[in-house]
């Protein structure tokens, strides 16, 4: 292995077998500690930190597994204790689910200028949820968050439902699947400041 040095006015190649690393400043070079560089780590999220900001957002990302990942956005909705999702009945994310559920979710918020940004990643299962009063509770929640988020009707398309729709549509037609997400394996929370 070799190292190319500019010397004063002049390229030298130097072997660097047996030669120990030192800062360019013992060689009256100027300041450069490329090669001793100590990186600062992202500060890690409490567990009240991420259940915070899992509670904030609403918008989330899922990660399928298939010959390459597979992501794709998602509302959701958190209860303190679950995330649950909707999802259309058509798509890659239907397939992908059924041959292996085990996914990862992304959250994130973040500034403009990314002066202020958090995220939390999780890896576990989705299960479709069957029990028809958990199913319209979890709707209702899902009618209550694009209220009180004031979020355009224009969601509904991505709901399997016509912008057009009135919001109890997703309570009274079943156009969407109910997905919780389970046995979470990871949880890893970051953000820029403590």
């Amino acid at each position: 292995m070799f190292l190319a040095a500019l010397w004063p006015g002049k390229w030298q190649v130097i072997p660097l077998q047996g030669i120990e690393f030192m800062d360019v400043n013992d060689f009256g070079i100027g300041e450069s500690r490329w090669w001793n560089m100590k990186i600062k780590k992202i500060p890690l999220m409490t567990r009240s930190e991420y259940d915070e900001l899992i509670d904030e957002c609403y918008v989330g990302r899922i990660a399928f597994k298939g010959k390459y990942p597979y992501i794709a956005p998602f509302i959701y909705v958190f209860d303190g204790d679950f995330i649950y999702f909707l999802s259309t009945r058509y798509g890659k994310k239907i397939e992908l689910f059924r041959e292996n559920p085990h996914v990862a979710v992304e959250i994130e918020k973040y500034s403009k200028d990314l002066s202020d940004y958090r995220f939390v990643t999780l890896q576990g299962t989705i299960l479709e949820v069957d029990d028809v009063v958990q199913k319209r509770k979890v709707k209702e929640d899902f009618v209550e968050l694009i209220h009180d988020k004031n979020l355009s009707n224009h969601v509904m398309a991505a709901l399997g439902h016509s912008p057009d729709d009135p919001l109890e549509y997703l309570i009274e037609e079943d156009r969407s699947f109910v997905w919780k997400l389970v046995d979470v394996k990871s949880i890893t929370g970051i953000k820029n400041r403590d």
